[in-house]
């Protein structure tokens, strides 16, 4: 049986669909199957960040009974696959937003990990998206602001009994302007997952429509979303990882004479 993440935020405009999409992408190219759905019915961008804005049937069809799951699943040139929403604002009538905790449990059996992008905010959407995962990822900014809905993000999900496995903080500078990371570790009481620079490499490859893993893999924002999911998969996958940057280190030392 898959496993199901809610990649969520307090606000909107952090990093989270990039977070998402990056996320189920990685997992991808380790080898797992991964579904990204995109449980954000009111403004949907995991399509567009895939360069599919438009697909014949969508999310948004299957909630509303016109459509069963499987049809509504499209495969990425990776090999990631996605469940997009409608841009049209005439298909979010009729549509049973409660309902997406059958889309997951269906989506448990054909995939790994189903990575869900949820609404920003706390609202009905943002809430069912919750209920329907096992694991919450919180996607923040390094401003008080953003740490602040975070939290209320991490107490409405630890009263609907989800576990929040930490946070993601995206767009991170590292200068005076920036909240610490352990002032941020600090009011939140949840592991920090990674921390994304702030990347013109994303701004790209969004222009590009692909994950910044794909059109800049040796970028530091991709890296860190690497380390991210290593991070999320567990021990296996740190080890590998750090054996990875090993073999890489020593193939630079033998170029240079070493």
């Amino acid at each position: 049986m898959g496993k199901v993440y809610v990649v969520i935020s307090g606000k909107g405009g952090v990093g989270k669909t990039t977070s998402a999409i990056n996320i189920g992408s990685y997992m991808n190219t380790l080898g797992k199957e991964v579904i990204i759905v995109d449980a954000n019915m009111t403004t949907p961008n995991v399509g567009l960040h895939f360069g599919s804005p438009i697909a014949p049937i969508t999310l948004n069809h299957v909630l509303s009974g016109r459509a069963n799951v499987n049809d509504a699943i499209y495969a990425h040139e990776s090999g990631t696959k996605i469940m997009p929403s409608s841009l049209s604002m005439s298909e979010l009538k009729n549509i049973k937003i409660e309902k997406i905790s059958d889309v997951t449990r269906k989506l448990r059996k054909i995939a790994d990990h189903i990575i869900l992008d949820s609404a920003a905010g706390l609202g009905d959407e943002a809430k069912e998206a919750i209920r329907a995962s096992d694991d919450i990822i919180i996607v923040a900014n390094p401003e008080i602001c953003s740490i602040t809905d975070a939290l209320k993000t991490i107490k409405l999900a630890e009263s609907m009994k989800k576990n929040v496995i930490g946070v993601i903080i995206t767009r991170y500078r590292g200068d005076y302007l920036d909240m610490k990371l352990d002032t941020i570790r600090d009011m939140l009481e949840v592991p920090i997952l990674g921390v994304v620079p702030e990347d013109n490499c994303i701004r790209e490859s969004l222009h590009r429509k692909n994950p910044v893993i794909y059109t800049h893999p040796k970028s530091k924002s991709a890296r860190a979303y690497k380390k991210i999911v290593r991070r999320i998969l567990g021990p296996e996958y740190i080890k590998r990882g750090r054996i990875q940057e090993e073999g890489f280190f020593r193939k630079f030392l033998r170029k240079i004479g070493f």
